[in-house]
């Protein structure tokens, strides 16, 4: 995972961190504190990461504009 995608998923987090109860959040508040610090996180956080941003990350359809991009010209 490269520091891009960390960023983006903890951006994404951050927005429903309201959500995330337990040892979940435990987790986050330690990603988060590790995040902050511009640590690129190893493969078991990172996993871990992508497990916490599966489970409480729901992407919308109103979010997903490629479906709209044939109607434009770029």
């Amino acid at each position: 995972m490269t520091y891009r995608d960390q960023k983006n998923k903890m951006e994404d987090l951050k927005r429903v961190e309201w959500k995330i109860k337990g040892r979940d959040l435990e987790d986050y508040r330690m990603f988060r504190k590790r995040h902050l610090d511009e640590e690129e996180f190893d493969t078991v956080s990172a996993r871990r990461l992508e497990e916490l941003h599966a489970t409480y990350v729901v992407k919308s359809d109103k979010s997903d504009r490629s479906k709209y991009d044939k109607f434009f010209k770029k």
